[in-house]
């Protein structure tokens, strides 16, 4: 599964909408955190987004490893003092120990992950730590496809912001709220759902 995303890694920047989604949700975070993990990075756009919270560390995990070569030739510019550290690894279960993190954020990559990963991050999550995910809309989330056969079907895609913000609070998570993130570059609209919740 992991060939198809690799055969994405080199033009995978040349997508604005992915940074945009990335800086959104990493400013919904609190600074300073100790640990922040960023699950699915691709080629690191909310690792490299959650450098400018002044992190101790960050945790990048991605299993494509063509996606995190792509973020460590990167990193030689964008992360000159070395806070991320890249792991190619699965998003579920993370490698990282039960309440270890601070900050957990994933940017457009639940509905490739299902319901299973929403149960992790309340895992490595420490109590009061933060949570940030973009979601695609129902409206616009084609399931067709190679894509689409690699979504699990045990998460209910959202149509609507209150149906969103519930698949944290369905999953034990507090103080979720949620709001649309909108592109329209190159006369394509595109939308996501953010949400934010506490562990």
């Amino acid at each position: 599964m992991s060939a198809l995303f690799d055969t994405q890694a080199p033009g995978y920047d040349g997508d604005l909408f992915h940074p945009l989604v990335a800086g959104t949700l990493v400013d919904g975070l609190v600074r300073r955190p100790s640990l922040l993990v960023d699950v699915a990075t691709g080629t690191g756009a909310a690792a490299f987004a959650a450098l400018r919270l002044a992190p101790e560390s960050v945790l990048a995990v991605d299993f494509a490893p063509a996606m995190i070569a792509r973020a460590r030739e990167k990193a030689a510019a964008l992360d000159p003092e070395g806070r991320i550290s890249w792991q190619v690894a699965p998003a579920v279960p993370l490698p990282v120990g039960d309440g270890e993190a601070d900050a957990v954020v994933c940017a457009s990559a639940l509905h490739f992950l299902g319901a299973a990963a929403l149960a992790d991050w309340r895992r490595v999550l420490r109590p009061g730590g933060r949570l940030a995910f973009s979601i695609s809309l129902a409206q616009r989330l084609r399931r067709d496809g190679p894509m689409g056969e690699l979504m699990p079907r045990d998460l209910c895609i959202p149509a609507t912001a209150e149906e969103a913000a519930a698949l944290a609070t369905d999953a034990g998570f507090t103080a979720a709220t949620a709001r649309t993130v909108t592109s329209d570059e190159g006369n394509r609209v595109r939308q996501v759902f953010a949400v934010f919740a506490e562990g």
